[in-house]
């Protein structure tokens, strides 16, 4: 585990997040949800640079993101779905023709990144968080 590289990746995820908020206010809704997908992948990156896991693909992130904090209920499953989700809606906002990412659904993404962004923190400074 690299420390350094946790939290640098934690305050990209926070970063990642406020720039998604302002893009929301300017109705750049498809950037928005890109950019709040990236900042819960970040925060994927963290948990697993935490525990010396790195990948370089994004369903390799989620995937283990799933089977490590998910599934054992290091932190709440819901944070998985959410991340999937937020995945899809990168797709749609990134690579969709004629397809646009709604107001209301780029908000619930910067919530549930915000959301994850605070279970993260709380979890890499608890027991439960440390590498076994």
């Amino acid at each position: 585990m690299n420390p350094s590289a946790v939290q640098s990746l934690i305050a990209k995820a926070k970063e990642s997040v406020e720039v998604a908020r302002d893009l929301v206010g300017s109705d750049h809704c498809d950037f928005a949800a890109s950019r709040a997908y990236y900042a819960m992948f970040y925060v994927a990156e963290a948990l697993l640079a935490h525990i010396g896991q790195s990948y370089s693909k994004h369903s390799a992130v989620v995937g283990a993101y799933g089977r490590e904090f998910a599934k054992p209920g290091k932190l709440d499953p819901k944070f998985h779905r959410w991340l999937i989700d937020a995945q899809d809606f990168r797709n749609t906002g990134d690579y969709g023709i004629g397809e646009h990412v709604s107001k209301q659904q780029a908000e619930a993404v910067c919530q549930w990144a915000d959301e994850f962004v605070q279970a993260a923190e709380g979890c890499l400074s608890s027991k439960e968080g440390d590498p076994e």
